[in-house]
């Protein structure tokens, strides 16, 4: 759960189906025995089993982050995907791959990486499902508005004919509804940590925003200064 967040019966709020949500608290539950810290969040959630709403579904959301660097390999001019994915607030797979073939465009390389987070996402809500998790419009997050474009328009245009059409596939998951894609700006874009190299403010707010903390020197000076104290 996010810091200080409160959640209530949200009599306003949109229902969503209370058996799908009953089996993944179910779920959930289940790992309380052994993980103490998720007791108080999971606990929170179940109190609202007899109407669950959007708000409270949330909270177990599948989201993903895609991205992509243009010709960032200086030996083959291939780019590098990275994407990455959260169940609720924590971040639970991330992936940094050099793509199999050259991009002609930025457009090319943000559209093929899309498609790799697509098809993890549809591994992972796979899997999930044998928990009585169930997924559908999971969002994906890309800083590329042709790129999602291209995702979203049925009709052929220039730009995707140099596309593989074992890239396509991610059209007809959005068709169906499995996933959602969104646009972030750069700024916010998570994923951009697989990508490339990056200066020190940049990945320390990365890192600050995928809940994790850098144990740079001056950090393990300050944890050591409180411990002595």
């Amino acid at each position: 759960m996010v810091r200080k967040s409160k959640l209530d019966e949200d009599k306003e709020g949109k229902a969503v189906d209370p058996s799908h949500y009953r089996g993944m608290i179910g779920t959930l539950l289940y790992l309380t025995a052994s993980r103490p810290d998720l007791q108080f969040a999971i606990c929170m959630c179940a109190r609202y089993q007899a109407r669950p709403t959007e708000k409270h579904d949330s909270s177990v959301a599948l989201t993903a982050f895609t991205d992509a660097d243009h010709a960032g390999c200086q030996d083959t001019h291939h780019s590098t995907s990275g994407s990455m994915q959260f169940l609720g607030e924590r971040l639970i797979s991330w992936s940094s791959k050099r793509q199999k073939s050259a991009a002609i465009s930025n457009t090319k390389a943000k559209y093929i990486a899309l498609s790799g987070c697509c098809a993890q996402n549809l591994w992972m809500r796979s899997q999930l499902s044998d928990y009585g998790l169930g997924f559908n419009k999971i969002p994906m997050c890309c800083d590329n508005k042709s790129a999602i474009a291209l995702c979203c328009n049925n009709v052929q245009h220039s730009r995707s004919k140099p596309i593989d059409i074992r890239y396509h596939f991610i059209k007809e998951q959005d068709e169906n509804g499995v996933i959602e894609l969104y646009f972030v700006n750069t700024e916010y874009q998570l994923a951009d940590l697989f990508t490339k190299a990056l200066g020190r403010d940049r990945i320390e707010f990365l890192i600050n925003k995928l809940g994790m903390r850098s144990f740079t020197p001056e950090t393990v000076k300050q944890l050591m200064d409180e411990v002595e104290k």
